[in-house]
């Protein structure tokens, strides 16, 4: 099979569960959203630059690394045609694979991939245009192993994250991580409403990697 990779890199995972780790990205072109606030505009189009790569050539790159830790990004990575095909071949081999994905995708098929990647989703609150598109569905399949990501722009986007964590119990069914839109918002409005809200279990998360590059750096 083909897939159409934007880019490829080794890095630090900026956030999520590994947070400071080592990490090989694989970002996927093309995404079914268009948020306000997105950094990855440029590789979200159909016609987004990118190079043609086979699940195997992924698969060998990511070896060739020496790096275990692995990110499926995009774009959105989901509804890459054949993503299942890829999701198998990278489960053979000595890895952890985790899928970033903008929540609008159906997360089931990884379900049947053995190990199962872990899943860091995310809920598209009101500030990004996009929170229509959100697929609460994929909820019934959340571990403790992913993760529900808000990426807040304001104090009506932090109030509606709320809203979202407790109708369907994500603080008893996976990690919580709240994210400032960078530049939008101050983190520690963020710390203040957590605080107020008592939002135990629930982590502030920052991009680290906008803060150790420059944050319109591509390949970090």
């Amino acid at each position: 099979m083909i897939f159409r990779v934007a880019e490829k890199f080794v890095s630090i995972n900026g956030e999520g569960q590994k947070a400071g780790q080592p990490a090989v990205f694989i970002r996927l072109a093309g995404c079914n959203l268009h948020c306000s606030y997105c950094d990855t505009r440029w590789a979200n189009s159909a016609d987004a630059p990118h190079t043609d790569m086979t699940e195997d050539e992924i698969a060998d790159y990511i070896t060739g690394t020496g790096i275990t830790n692995v990110t499926l990004t995009g774009g959105e990575p989901l509804i890459a045609e054949n993503i299942g095909v890829l999701l198998e071949r990278l489960s053979r081999e000595d890895i952890s694979v985790e899928i970033e994905t903008n929540g609008s995708a159906d997360i089931s098929v990884c379900e049947s991939i053995s190990p199962r990647p872990s899943v860091t989703l995310d809920y598209k609150l009101p500030d990004s245009g996009m929170e229509k598109y959100m697929r609460t569905e994929n909820y019934r399949y959340l571990r403790n192993t992913d993760t529900v990501k808000f990426v807040a722009g304001s104090e009506n986007d932090l109030v509606r994250a709320l809203e979202i964590m407790e109708k369907y119990g994500l603080r008893e069914k996976c990690r919580v991580y709240i994210s400032p839109v960078f530049g939008r918002i101050e983190p520690s409005e963020i710390v203040d409403f957590m605080l107020a809200h008592r939002l135990n279990g629930v982590n502030l998360q920052l991009q680290l990697h906008k803060f150790i590059w420059d944050p319109e750096k591509k390949g970090v």
